[in-house]
């Protein structure tokens, strides 16, 4: 499958590397490309952000949830209508300590600004390397998923696979109104870091066992 991920921060990387590695076509969209040699560098294809969205089956918006929805306004509606576009970003003050989207989420903005694009949230409760590698973690945690349409969140979730995450680990938590629990939370992976003093760490949701 054909991915363009918007943006080469660790993010970006992070997911490139998991889907290249799992046989998937990844190009990373910048808005300046010529200018980002330390990630081609590294390996990775940059492009321009309009050519990543152009070839790919797939978007990825990985770019700082401050300015994602003005970075997909410059590609334009029309290129990303009929496109899943797989959300991870968060939107958060230079201090990290508040939500620049406080009674709303950035899924929900970019649902809104785009209405022809399937819009998923997913991967942004954990940091860039559990995203990719959730079985270093000691024991099963949970990545949610939110967004309107079935279709979009059922192919999210077989690349969520490809990035290591079974079926039983991923939890469809409804609409993409529910995007903002997902990105709310963000303040309290901000906490829970500072007292493991690690943010290699996820949640797990568990449930009572079923009565026989």
């Amino acid at each position: 499958m054909r991915i363009g991920i918007l943006g080469t921060g660790n993010v970006a990387r992070a997911l490139a590397a998991g889907w290249s590695a799992a046989g998937h076509d990844v190009a990373l969209g910048s808005r300046r490309p010529k200018e980002r040699t330390d990630v081609t560098d590294a390996g990775f294809a940059v492009v321009g952000l309009d050519e990543a969205v152009a070839d790919a089956e797939v978007v990825v918006n990985a770019t700082p949830g401050t300015v994602s929805v003005d970075v997909l306004r410059s590609v334009g509606a029309a290129a990303l209508a009929g496109k899943t576009l797989v959300d991870v970003g968060v939107g958060l003050s230079d201090d990290f300590t508040e939500l620049a989207h406080p009674n709303s989420s950035l899924g929900e903005l970019i649902q809104e600004a785009f209405p022809e694009t399937a819009v998923v949230k997913t991967l942004c409760t954990m940091d860039a390397s559990v995203m990719v590698e959730p079985g270093t973690l000691d024991g099963p945690s949970t990545v949610f998923l939110s967004g309107d349409s079935d279709a979009a969140k059922q192919l999210t979730g077989r690349l969520l696979g490809d990035l290591g995450w079974p079926s039983s680990s991923q939890l469809d938590i409804g609409g993409i109104g529910t995007a903002r629990g997902q990105e709310h939370f963000a303040l309290f992976f901000t906490g829970i870091a500072g007292g493991l003093g690690t943010h290699v760490f996820n949640i797990n949701v568990v449930t009572r066992p079923s009565s026989p």
